[in-house]
């Protein structure tokens, strides 16, 4: 047996658990009518093939119609459910991999203008700041009500083949009967701590009633929900030592934080460039005092880190979610010994700010994650082994090379910079930002080990690629800024990889042009703020940066208020003129005929990129299929056909940004169903 305490055993109660790494629970956005159905399914199911030893589902399954999800979750409510749960539960115990979901009522945490358009209820009429809905405030009969959908939905669970379920109590509706910051109730639910917990507990007893005591019941809560009138950490003990005391709690599952606005929610799930485990200590403290089995997850993306949470007792087991849909062969890659080909999680928190924009979760450099219907994980060798020549060694070209490596084939890229990565180089040049480079080593990593030949400093022309005689050509060139969007002074700004890069210095008083609405603004207006100039970031948008998403742009605020920046939205800019040693930006509006003229001595704009095609148009016409993608094979992840030209010499595509502007997932998942045909 190993002697990685990773890999040890655990006992939950009557549960054998193979080793010490769970993913907690999480919704993925995946359900289909509220249904856990196929996709869902075997999201979870390739996990458990791979040795995860538990999988939570569902952050978190909706109990009652008055709390209607926010995003696409299970609906616990409805008894339809039950047979769609047992397939996933029976697909995982397969493998020999435990299976719990989450259950809740949101409270305030919804909207009154979803699902049946119900009232949203909670402990007071205080509104939460990020779902935005004024709740009603909890009558007797709603508690009675919500009680008994708590014990059906658990009821469901257990039919469903469950292990166990998981009480959601942080931001929900449980702790906002907790907390006195948003428990305004009088009578035997409000006032003393005992009086706000007695909500909590009656669901724990109706649900014990339902289930019996052979099923494990946990609870997921925030201990301390670290703001002005909240919980404190030696009210979370306290609770804690209640919820032990009733004997019916089985294992706690540790939170620090609050959730009710975008800062407090980036907190408790930490980003890219801010600490990795900040709770996994105070978990310890939890399990030390109070004695349960205790799980935590919170920015644990790596092993060491993991193994780490273990080894020193801090908790039972290691929540690894976000690192699992990274890599969902983790398990098994450490326990072959293989911890160095782990696909490591880069903090980007893609999958979770894409569920409110979006609608799924999708990791940024895994685009199997959530595919694993047309998608795979592990590519299959090729039949006939193949010449790929690559041309760009940015995130598209690096996927393809990698993917097109691992089918066999002999791979050469071409790449203009002296070094592999492109955009995401751009990226980290941002200390905060500086994880997303590991989407570049781990794939030159990967390719290295499979003998890709990479050509460096070389700008590839169509004989370059013709003379290596290739069966396939992809060209991953990327592009280049596109800043060429004013009636008039286009010559007279820079672009935001101008001031990222350092190839152009911030001025005193500076315009941010961005109707891009990516990373890139913010990072240049970053540098440009840090330098004591006076920084205006302008959108004709009627909100800034949107695609950048809530999580992500709290870092960006939080390093911008302090300093001497401004906000404009809903102005357009229309044309800059030389004036002396300033520009005036000439800045209209697409709500009226309005204009106004300012003064800066610097412009920036962020427009995306323009296509840096010319090697692909000159290729084309040697091409067998002459470029062209077939859509729905490239949609449900079939070879492409190669029926245009008889007479050309390869298969020729282009993927990425080498196409049209768009984001880093984008070009990774173009490379990935293209090239695993090949």
């Amino acid at each position: 047996m190993s002697k990685d305490p990773l890999l040890q055993p655990y006992q939950l109660k009557h549960l054998t658990l193979k080793n010490r790494i769970m993913i907690t629970s999480h919704e993925p956005a995946y359900p289909e009518d509220g249904m856990p159905k196929d996709r869902y399914r075997a999201y979870h199911e390739v996990r458990a093939k791979a040795g995860v030893a538990m999988t939570m589902t569902a952050g978190s399954a909706a109990v009652s119609r008055n709390s209607p999800p926010v995003f696409n979750n299970i609906l616990a409510y409805k008894d339809e459910v039950v047979p769609w749960v047992r397939k996933l539960t029976d697909a995982c115990h397969e493998h020999g991999c435990a299976v719990m979901i989450q259950l809740t009522h949101l409270g305030r945490r919804t909207h009154w203008n979803k699902g049946d358009w119900l009232p949203a209820v909670s402990s007071s009429h205080e509104r939460e700041a990020a779902h935005r809905a004024f709740p009603k405030q909890v009558e007797d009969w709603d508690i009675e009500r919500i009680i008994q959908d708590y014990a059906d939905a658990a009821e469901r669970m257990k039919e469903g083949g469950m292990d166990g379920i998981e009480l959601q109590a942080y931001g929900h509706l449980m702790d906002q009967f907790w907390s006195p910051a948003t428990n305004t109730l009088g009578g035997p639910y409000g006032g003393s701590l005992e009086n706000r917990m007695r909500f909590s507990l009656d669901v724990i007893d109706a649900v014990r009633e339902r289930v019996g005591d052979d099923f494990i019941l946990g609870i997921r809560f925030t201990a301390d929900e670290d703001m002005e009138g909240g919980i404190t950490a030696d009210e979370g003990l306290d609770i804690a030592r209640r919820l032990k005391d009733t004997g019916k709690i089985d294992f706690l599952n540790v939170i620090r934080g609050h959730i009710d606005t975008d800062p407090g929610l980036t907190d408790v799930i930490p980003v890219q460039g801010m600490r990795n485990a900040p709770h996994l200590d105070f978990a310890g403290r939890i399990r030390k005092e109070i004695g349960l089995p205790t799980f935590h997850a919170a920015k644990i993306p790596d092993v060491a880190t993991a193994r780490h949470a273990i080894a020193e007792g801090l908790l039972d087991m290691v929540g690894m979610t976000r690192a699992h849909m990274a890599d969902p062969l983790l398990v098994r890659k450490i326990a072959e010994k293989r911890e160095d080909d782990i696909r490591p999680c880069v903090g980007a928190t893609y999958c979770l700010d894409r569920i409110y924009q979006a609608g799924d979760a999708l990791c940024i450099h895994n685009a199997a994650t959530g595919r694993e219907l047309t998608m795979p994980h592990e590519i299959p060798p090729a039949e006939n082994r193949k010449k790929v020549v690559i041309v760009g060694a940015g995130p598209a070209g690096m996927e393809a090379a990698r993917v097109a490596a691992e089918r066999g084939h002999d791979v050469t890229v071409f790449e203009a910079a002296p070094d592999a990565g492109g955009q995401i180089r751009l990226t980290a040049q941002s200390e905060r930002r500086r994880e997303m480079i590991s989407i570049i080593e781990w794939r030159m990593d990967q390719c290295v080990a499979r003998d890709v030949k990479f050509r460096f400093n070389t700008f590839a022309e169509a004989s370059d690629v013709t003379s290596q005689n290739p069966d396939s050509v992809i060209v991953a060139t990327g592009g280049l800024p596109h800043t060429d969007v004013l009636s008039e002074g286009n010559d007279l700004v820079v672009s935001s990889w101008d001031i990222i890069a350092g190839d152009v210095k911030p001025g005193r008083r500076v315009l941010v042009y961005d109707d891009a609405g990516d990373h890139a603004a913010l990072q240049a207006a970053e540098i440009i703020a840090r330098s004591g100039a006076h920084v205006e970031i302008m959108t004709p948008d009627r909100s800034f940066a949107p695609d950048v998403m809530a999580m992500n742009l709290v870092p960006y605020m939080r390093s911008l208020q302090d300093k001497d920046v401004r906000f404009t939205v809903t102005y357009r800019l229309k044309a800059a003129r030389r004036s002396g040693n300033m520009i005036t930006a000439v800045i209209g509006t697409d709500y009226s005929s309005h204009t106004q003229e300012r003064e800066f001595d610097q412009i920036v704009v962020n427009h995306g990129t323009i296509p840096m095609d010319e090697l692909y148009f000159d290729l084309k016409p040697l091409s067998k299929n002459l470029g062209a993608v077939n859509q729905e094979a490239l949609i449900f992840g079939r070879p492409q056909p190669m029926e245009a030209n008889p007479e050309g010499r390869f298969a020729l595509f282009r993927i990425g940004d080498a196409v049209s502007a768009r984001n880093t997932h984008a070009a990774i998942y173009d490379a990935l169903r293209l090239v695993k045909d090949i």
